[in-house]
This record gives C-alpha cells, sequence and structure tokens, in this order.
C-alpha cells in the first residue's frame, strides 16, 4: 500500500500553516534577523502557496522557496520517527511521525 501524497499535503500545509504537532526549527542566520523581520519570515511560511510541479514534483507541500525584505528564504518540511531518530515509515500517519519544519536563508543551503 503506497502512501498518499495528498494526506502528507493535508498535514504538511496544517502543520506548516498553526506551527503546531510537529518541531519548528530556524538556522542561525534565521535566527540572527530582527524581531520584526522573523515574524514576517515566520508569516511568509504560513501562508505560502505557490506550490508548482519545479518546486513540489511530489505534491506533498514540504518545501518553499520566498522572499522577505529583498532575502531569500527556504522552508524544508522532514518527516522522522516520534523519537526524531528515524525517518518515518508513513508521513501520512501523524500517529508514527513528528514533523519538523527548517527555515533558512537561501544563502545558507
Amino acid at each position: 500500500m503506497g502512501v498518499d501524497p495528498r494526506e502528507i499535503a493535508r498535514l504538511n500545509d496544517l502543520f506548516r500553516q498553526t506551527f503546531i504537532g510537529g518541531k519548528v526549527m530556524m538556522t542561525q542566520g534565521v535566527a540572527s534577523l530582527s524581531e520584526e523581520t522573523r515574524a514576517k519570515v515566520f508569516d511568509a511560511v504560513r501562508t505560502f502557496t505557490p506550490f508548482t510541479e519545479d518546486n513540489d514534483p511530489y505534491n506533498e507541500h514540504d518545501f518553499g522557496l520566498f522572499e522577505v525584505e529583498g532575502t531569500l528564504f527556504f522552508f524544508k518540511l522532514d518527516y522522522y520517527d516520534n523519537t526524531l531518530e528515524y525517518g518515518s515509515e508513513n508521513p501520512a500517519d501523524p500517529t508514527v511521525t513528528t514533523r519538523v519544519l527548517t527555515i533558512m536563508l537561501a544563502s545558507e543551503y
């Protein structure tokens, strides 16, 4: 039985829009931004909708590239088991998956 990318996308969107149900991480570059700029970056992550075949080939809504104040940023969602030790065996099942959203400056990639 395959994993349903629509369910993964739904769960990813819910987590990304609320920051509830997983862990949100930021790189040192994002952490060093002013509080006002970080708030704009977090808002851009929460409201991101331009998923395309180029940036979302598996239709999971797990990556985004966006600009805030002239600076490019990425967000990336990864799926781990509940101990955060291994990858999740089924990212469409929230009972066995912890989502980790990482927000970074594109220049840090």
